[in-house]
């Protein structure tokens, strides 16, 4: 087994994702790349499983850190490929391509951008009020999963689930409006 992939061993009073980050970065560059992760995200995605790493306490709580390392990993990629699945659901309308442009916003833009608004907040209020939360949280107000799911006393699981289930509902909604 090469150095690089040997497990990090670490008194428990000197756990720190320097040496973790030193060990395994290459290495979880390569994991995302194969799996068809472009290659401008790579850097990101490995740079957030060590930002997760390094939230306080972690690591002494994880007994085999590796493992713990490579989980976290599969569950950046998974949202990076759920992240991208709503980005290609929802492309970028055209007064955002618009405003970057810097062109003006006409009455009738702004009309169209409240009646969008009034729109995304109907179809909102039209799901369970506990679907609702939940993708409201984790959407609007970028709460972890985990952090959720602690706070509503339910499963990151569910949570995951929730949001599925709400993403795809207001796309439907979305369709039907078309």
């Amino acid at each position: 087994m090469s150095d690089e992939r040997m497990p990090v061993q670490l008194a428990a009073e000197s756990l720190s994702v320097d040496p973790l980050t030193r060990q395994y970065h290459g290495v979880l560059h390569r994991y995302f790349r194969r799996r068809g992760i472009h290659a401008n995200d790579v850097a990101d995605l490995v740079q957030e499983v060590f930002e997760r790493l390094s939230r306080p306490d972690v690591l002494a709580r994880v007994e085999r850190i590796e493992g713990y390392l490579f989980r976290t990993a599969a569950n950046v990629a998974t949202e990076h490929f759920r992240r991208r699945q709503v980005r290609l659901a929802y492309p970028v309308s055209d007064h955002v391509e618009a405003m970057h442009r810097g062109e003006e916003f006409t009455p009738e833009r702004l009309a169209e951008g409240r009646e969008e608004l009034e729109l995304i907040v109907a179809a909102l209020n039209e799901l369970p009020e506990r679907m609702r939360n939940i993708f409201i949280l984790a959407r609007l107000e970028n709460i972890p999963r985990a952090e959720i799911a602690a706070r509503l006393g339910i499963s990151k699981r569910l949570v995951e689930q929730q949001i599925t289930l709400a993403t795809a509902c207001l796309a439907d909604r979305r369709e039907r409006l078309r």
